[in-house]
């Protein structure tokens, strides 16, 4: 099935965008949505992390200790080694189940490090970025999650740069203060190419 991936920084809306795209019958297979499920209570990651890091990283539910981990892996490159490790073949097989009962015209998979893995480009016919200004990501990071600048700043410097995914990118769809009108007419003519490219 034709598939386009589709990034963007922290704080860009590329969830928003995605879900514009799913109300138009795309079918979505979302690889945030999928860490988060693996991690949950019962998540099939879990006995993994609990065995590599300790009950510490196991909040009372039974899921991921997100913030502890959070501060772990931000400070310690061999612990998010370790951590991706265990959690990226997992949501690779998950993702690849999917991709395999889609339906629709056309598949859209979100990745938010699409740029940084290095083999997703090989994965999808076309790059989706969806792009704003560094200052609108960290506003809207500090709104929604109650981080401060700092900590929006120390996720930015772990991606690629703004430039880096402007790079890769087949198209791109500006989320910059913009209405949702505007973003569903932009989303409309890219809704339009992608059907005629997946012949459907």
């Amino acid at each position: 099935m034709f598939a386009v991936g589709i990034t963007g920084g922290i704080g860009s809306g590329k969830s928003t965008v995605a879900d514009l795209f799913a109300a138009r019958g795309v079918s979505l297979v979302d690889t945030d949505v999928i860490a988060h499920r693996i991690t949950a209570p019962g998540g099939i990651a879990m006995p993994s992390i609990a065995k590599a890091f300790g009950p510490s990283f196991v909040a009372q539910d039974g899921s991921l200790d997100r913030t502890r981990m959070r501060a772990l892996v931000f400070s310690d490159d061999t612990a998010r080694s370790r951590l991706e490790a265990i959690t990226h073949p997992l949501i690779r097989a998950e993702t690849e189940r999917e991709r395999n009962e889609a339906r629709g015209p056309y598949l859209m998979v979100v990745v938010p490090l699409l740029v940084e893995s290095g083999s997703w480009k090989t994965r999808v016919d076309r790059v989706l970025v969806v792009d704003c200004a560094v200052d609108t990501q960290i506003a809207r990071v500090m709104r929604r999650n109650a981080f401060t600048r700092d900590q929006v700043l120390a996720i930015i410097a772990r991606q690629a740069t703004r430039e880096a995914r402007l790079a890769a990118a087949d198209d791109v769809v500006v989320n910059d203060d913009v209405s949702i009108e505007a973003l569903s007419m932009d989303v409309d003519a890219l809704h339009r190419q992608y059907v005629a490219l997946a012949g459907a």
